[in-house]
């Protein structure tokens, strides 16, 4: 109990001495405040080809940070382009406000860490709201959080969805599997790659959430990134059903993105 005191005073301490230094977004009272002050920086990563109807096809979400120009996603969010697909670009659709027709925006891939599915992409155009990111050390298990992004693609006219949950629990990715039967290559894979830990959260993510943010609901920084695809890959291959359980890559993995060469 001490213990968990001690890291939930760090998180009210960060979050003030963020404020004092003047970086980031303002300080926030909670879920509200995180929602409207982070939906400008969460967009919409697809593809735009002037052959398709519609030209723009949805992936997965992404969330603005750094410089305003860079959005962080997950590596399989990105689609592939063909050589031969004239016109055809990495896209991210952003909408600032809730009244304001989607714009969109061509992308570059300036980096992927492919081993922890994380691609840093440039935007095109003016800069946007840009995220800040908490410390790592300070995030705890039955954290409040709020994960944003886009389940439902364009059904609903590319409008962020909002989920509100906690930290269940902080695990290691790798899972000692019980028999040499159970090895592949696959398996083989991660193992050699090392483990790190990832976070569950009991807030519902859908396909569409892949690669947007997990928020601290009560600061609106970044603690970590929606992924339901590679992680699920490495806790849950026994199962035969999905478990509903939703996962995101830590915060930490995004400093490293955007530490990596470019």
């Amino acid at each position: 109990m001490e213990s968990f005191k001690r890291r939930r005073c760090l998180q009210v301490l960060g979050a003030a001495g963020w404020i004092a230094a003047g970086g980031g977004v303002p300080a926030l009272a909670g879920p509200v405040e995180t929602i409207a002050q982070a939906r400008p920086s969460v967009v919409a990563v697809g593809s735009y080809r002037p052959t398709d109807n519609p030209r723009f096809g949805f992936r997965g979400s992404g969330f603005v940070v750094d410089d305003g120009r860079h959005v962080v996603t997950n590596a399989h969010v990105l689609p592939e382009i063909p050589a031969e697909a004239v016109g055809a670009y990495v896209a991210v659709l952003v909408r600032r406000h809730r009244s304001d027709s989607p714009e969109l925006r061509r992308a570059t891939v300036v980096t992927t860490l492919r081993d922890r599915d994380l691609a840093l992409l440039r935007i095109d155009g003016e800069p946007l709201p840009s995220l800040a990111l908490a410390q790592p050390e300070q995030i705890a298990e039955g954290q409040p959080i709020v994960l944003m992004g886009f389940p439902l693609g364009g059904a609903l006219g590319f409008t962020t969805v909002s989920h509100r949950g906690m930290v269940s629990s902080i695990t290691p990715i790798a899972v000692p599997v019980a028999n040499s039967r159970q090895l592949n290559e696959q398996a083989i894979a991660r193992l050699r790659r090392g483990s790190f830990d990832i976070y569950q959260l009991d807030a519902t993510a859908y396909p569409g959430n892949s690669g947007g943010p997990v928020l601290d609901a009560d600061t609106g920084r970044v603690i970590g990134v929606v992924n339901m695809v590679f992680i699920k890959g490495s806790k849950e291959t026994a199962l035969t059903d999905p478990s509903g359980i939703t996962y995101a890559l830590p915060v930490q993995l995004v400093k490293d993105l955007l530490a990596a060469p470019r």
